[in-house]
């Protein structure tokens, strides 16, 4: 059996938020994308991602231990069940660290929380629910219409 949980990425982000120091929350009487909340998400990202990290650390060890043991052939299946599902929520995981890359590039370039699309703001309330948006929710189902369409044609 797995003894590693395959969390959900809203479970990881919240275990990142308990993890940092600092007890703030960007706001929205603050300058939007001050050196204050851009230090707050720098930080709330590179915490998801030591997190992560670490999620994926426990599964390796856990891989390199040793070959599942059950006898009994339910057993052996529901523990391969379990194996593939770690497996794939890894490996989201693994994208998603691209995903804050990515994310703590803009911060640097002078990008972050700014629509890809519009060069709007993305807003304080999505980037704190998604630290990893690109768009603005606007834009975000635009662009998913359209993904919907050609995938239908």
């Amino acid at each position: 059996m797995v003894t590693t949980t395959a969390m959900d990425d809203i479970d990881v982000l919240a275990k990142a938020r308990r993890s940092l120091s600092q007890d703030y929350t960007p706001d929205a009487s603050e300058d939007y994308m001050s050196e204050r909340q851009l230090t707050y998400f720098r930080d709330l990202l590179n915490a998801w991602k030591r997190t992560i990290l670490e999620a994926a650390e426990g599964t390796l060890q856990q891989l390199q231990s040793g070959p599942i043991r059950e006898s009994d052939l339910n057993d052996r299946a529901s523990s391969e069940t379990d194996w593939g599902i770690e497996l794939r929520t890894r490996d989201r995981q693994r994208k998603l660290i691209s995903k804050i890359d990515s994310a703590l590039r803009r911060i640097e370039a002078g990008e972050y929380g700014y629509c890809e699309v519009t060069g709007e703001p993305i807003g304080l309330g999505r980037l704190i629910a998604r630290p990893i948006a690109t768009m603005t929710v606007d834009a975000q189902e635009a662009h998913e219409r359209r993904e919907k369409i050609s995938r239908d044609n």
